[in-house]
């Protein structure tokens, strides 16, 4: 399956809305790792390590799937993200051993 990467920057009010609306982005996100298909999932941190955005690698069937998932979540309604991607990539690192 395609995978593809969200990444989220985080408006003026990122770490108050964070607060907020995290249960909910976290329960969104289950939904995908449940069926397997969340890679990864972690904050972007600033240089004094809190929070500044989201990054997520994750498998959808295309490119629109993989954008309308984004445009559910709930840090890209609420307002969390001033601004986000959705694109697609492919693997070359770790090498597949096989």
């Amino acid at each position: 399956m395609p995978m593809f990467v969200l990444i989220g920057r985080d408006g003026s009010r990122g770490i108050e809305l964070r607060l907020q609306y995290r249960e909910a982005h976290l329960a969104n996100l289950r939904q995908l790792a449940e069926a397997g298909r969340v890679r990864y999932g972690g904050p972007l941190l600033d240089d004094a390590g809190k929070p500044c955005g989201s990054l997520v690698i994750f498998e959808a069937e295309d490119l629109s799937a993989a954008r309308r998932f984004a445009e559910s979540d709930p840090y890209v309604v609420e307002g969390v993200f001033q601004r986000f991607e959705v694109l697609a990539t492919r693997p070359v690192f770790p090498e597949d051993p096989a």
